[in-house]
């Protein structure tokens, strides 16, 4: 009998359980992974960007926790002795149409709280030798990490602290009565008194299977990427983003310096045809049939159709997407990037096509669901366990009074 069953072993998860047996030293805490190890699909697939914040509405919890987490995550690594560095970005405008979208961005960027500086071409070029643009906002606190690594530590001091880890654990139903929470498992029964849904690509499932009825449905997306060859890696000296397309709820094409050394150069973003399907060929028949019969895709789909056709045609023609690199890198050639690995982002989609742009925490009887938790949730994740744990202390205490 556990005090706190933790189903899914990505990141949040992992800090969830970290942050309950700081809080609850003496608590019995297990995670439940589906697969042999942990962070195997969103935090694993990850490029590993430390994010500042800047581009969440001010007050959200993205905004304040991907802030906070930020400076969390920095400490972990550096307590730990994991690879972290904190080597700054620029978001830039390389045409004319874009600088009152960066002026906007860089407002909101000052609005939560960010020490960023507005620069011009000149000290853009200083930063970053190869890049096009007329002007560009430095952020310097953006970073990079493994959160792989990251969350193997996280595993590490969870075991080390008497919490359990339990692998190739899938869950195949939930009962949550008065007195505890029963789980079934491909592994055998699990029981505790409470539990918390981390779950990611599989979270509304497992708040199905729990009897919580919610409009949000996981809509994956796939983020296709590209590497620069090594010998053109001197191109990008750390992270490159564009002035993010406010029609379309994704950040566009980037160049990435990974902590290894390598250069991301990417995504795009297409509808996956498997919750946890990476490659283009990867289909699952129920998984897509799920989203194809959901209306709330049909209405997204509407309202995005030009943006998500360009988005498809770019995942088949490498020469589209050189036309995207392009237009921030110039320099970089056709024959200098090669196909590179690929993410799914698990995205809340709700029942009137709109898309759920903040975290979605969900507190049930004796549960708590992270219904939507994509970008930035690696970097804020610390805070995110944090905030998961003040709500489980929130319920435990409305218990006792009763």
């Amino acid at each position: 009998m556990y005090d706190y069953i933790i189903i899914g072993g990505g990141i949040v998860g992992l800090s969830t359980g970290m942050e309950l047996l700081s809080r609850f030293p003496s608590a019995k805490v297990a995670i439940l992974e589906k697969e042999s190890h942990v962070a195997a699909h969103q935090t694993g697939h990850n490029s590993g960007v430390i994010h500042s914040g800047i581009y969440y509405k001010p007050g959200s919890y993205k905004a304040r926790l991907a802030k906070k987490g930020s400076e969390s995550m920095t400490e972990f690594c550096r307590e730990h002795g994991l690879e972290v560095d904190i080597c700054g970005k620029v978001i830039v405008a390389s045409e004319d149409f874009e600088l009152p979208l960066l002026d906007d961005l860089y407002q909101r960027g000052l609005d939560n709280g960010l020490g960023i500086r507005m620069i011009d071409h000149g000290e853009l070029h200083e930063i970053e030798p190869h890049v096009n643009g007329k002007k560009a906002i430095h952020v310097p606190m953006a970073g990079i990490v493994n959160y792989k690594q990251v969350s193997e530590k996280m595993a590490e001091i969870i075991t080390a602290k008497g919490g359990d880890i339990l692998l190739n654990h899938k869950v195949l139903a939930i009962d949550e009565t008065a007195q505890e929470v029963i789980v079934q498992t491909s592994m055998g029964e699990v029981r505790g008194a409470y539990y918390v849904n981390c779950g990611g690509l599989q979270s509304d499932r497992i708040a199905k299977l729990a009897g919580l009825k919610t409009d949000v449905k996981i809509v994956p997306f796939r983020g296709e990427y590209f590497m620069l060859k090594p010998e053109k890696s001197s191109l990008v000296k750390n992270l490159i983003y564009p002035v993010p397309n406010p029609n379309f709820p994704f950040l566009g094409v980037h160049f990435t310096r990974m902590i290894n050394g390598a250069i991301d150069v990417g995504p795009n973003a297409v509808l996956s045809f498997k919750r946890e399907g990476y490659k283009k060929t990867d289909l699952n028949v129920a998984d897509l049939m799920e989203v194809v019969a959901y209306k709330g895709f049909w209405k997204l789909a509407k309202k995005y159709m030009k943006e998500g056709v360009e988005e498809m045609i770019r995942s088949a023609s490498k020469e589209l997407f050189m036309k995207n690199v392009q237009k921030l890198m110039p320099d970089i050639q056709k024959d200098d990037i090669v196909p590179g690995p690929a993410g799914v982002r698990a995205q809340a989609l709700k029942d009137d096509g709109s898309l759920v742009d903040d975290f979605f925490i969900v507190p049930s009887k004796r549960s708590i669901h992270v219904l939507n938790a994509p970008s930035p949730a690696a970097t804020a994740s610390i805070e995110i366990g944090k905030e998961i744990v003040r709500k489980m202390d929130g319920m435990l205490k409305m218990e006792s009074a009763v």
